[in-house]
């Protein structure tokens, strides 16, 4: 039996000072995930309070990525209206709008419930099959005495078999011909 790996994989989550990321690969991943993050809670917001709320962010390229509650131009349509300042209240949303919102995001959440557990049946099939091919003393996983695996582990596996036939398959079309052309 393994033990578990001594230490943490990542950091984890830390703070960050606020200033500007020097490096343009790190900027564009610290941008996408702040702006992923700030998506979530405006959703949260938008959802828990039923506020009109409307977000709008440009990327250091100029792209420009909106979020709105009911929808942005709804949010952005009411505001400086009269030109005197005061903003326009935006028209609320009826109830089956919120009702058919909040019923989404229910399923939403049941959905990547549902992928959590198929991504965790994955994982118990992929062990088993490295458990297999471990205790066979096969080097690799394709070794594995399908004899030896269960009615679940059997169809993925098989898959698994078709993808590597199909990548070996793709790689042996990219290289050159190893026999002269005939002529």
């Amino acid at each position: 039996m393994t033990q578990p790996p001594l230490g943490k994989k990542t950091k984890g989550r830390q703070r960050r000072e606020n200033r500007r990321v020097e490096d343009k690969e790190s900027r564009q991943v610290t941008f996408s995930k702040r702006k992923s993050g700030l998506w979530k809670k405006a959703a949260e917001l938008a959802i828990l309070c039923r506020a009109s709320l409307a977000i709008v962010v440009f990327s250091e390229a100029g792209k420009a990525f909106a979020f709105g509650s009911p929808s942005t131009d709804a949010v952005l349509g009411c505001a400086d209206v009269d030109g005197d300042g005061a903003l326009a209240p935006v028209p609320a949303a009826d109830d089956v709008e919120w009702e058919a919102l909040e019923a989404l995001c229910r399923e939403t959440e049941a959905m990547g419930v549902e992928v959590a557990a198929e991504a965790q049946r994955m994982s118990a099939v992929g062990k088993k099959v490295v458990e297999v091919q471990t205790q066979a003393g096969k080097r690799f996983w394709w070794e594995a005495d399908v004899e030896a695996l269960g009615e679940a582990e059997l169809p993925v596996f098989a898959r698994a078999l078709q993808r590597l036939r199909d990548n070996v398959r793709r790689h042996a079309d990219k290289m050159p011909s190893a026999a002269p052309p005939l002529q």
